[in-house]
């Protein structure tokens, strides 16, 4: 027996655009009695095929620099950038929670914390590494994120560039005068 006769239809494909035109229609049918019990209200109101609600609008066209068409090989910077965040922020974990750790429960709480504290805690290479690596993942770790938020909401070429400018000046200048700090300390200061 054939199935195409089976399934009807004088189309001569068994039917199936008959009902998909049918079941089409019917939903057609039950759009059209739900939104005409719906009363609209507000900003939705003004909205119909005569009069449509806004288009979004497109994000920024990638120029041909950013595309890589210039011949140049294309580097995968905002990559490098996202596994540097998901790694320098697991570390930054382990380093701030143990720094809160020590400094607040291990050594008697922020009351202890003084100048010959830090002198104490600085004479050690170990202590000026953990909070030498601290700076540097932080501020590396936040210039990068608002870098993303500068490149996300600064619309201008040129305010972004010197907006990224101001953050990369500012991220410069204090690691390095953390880091001169750091390794300058000098306990004996009277």
């Amino acid at each position: 027996m054939d199935r195409r006769r089976d399934l009807g239809g004088a189309d001569g494909r068994g039917g199936l655009s008959g009902a998909r035109s049918c079941r089409a229609r019917a939903v057609r049918e039950l759009m059209t009695m739900a939104t005409s019990d719906i009363e609209l209200t507000g900003s939705s109101a003004a909205y119909s095929p005569d009069n449509p609600a806004p288009l979004i609008e497109a994000p920024r066209a990638r120029t041909p620099r950013t595309a890589g068409s210039t011949g140049r090989s294309r580097t995968n910077f905002e990559l490098y950038g996202w596994v540097f965040m998901r790694l320098s922020g697991i570390v930054l974990a382990v380093l701030v929670v143990g720094h809160l750790l020590i400094q607040l429960v291990l050594d008697g709480g922020v009351s202890k914390v003084s100048f010959a504290f830090v002198a104490g805690r600085w004479a050690s290479p170990f202590w000026q590494g953990w909070d030498l690596l601290m700076l540097w993942l932080a501020m590396l770790h936040g210039a990068n994120g608002l870098r993303t938020v500068i490149n996300d909401y600064a619309e201008r070429d040129g305010t972004r560039f010197w907006l990224k400018m101001l953050l990369y000046a500012a991220t410069v200048f204090t690691v390095l005068l953390g880091t001169l700090v750091i390794f300058t300390f000098d306990p004996n200061i009277r």
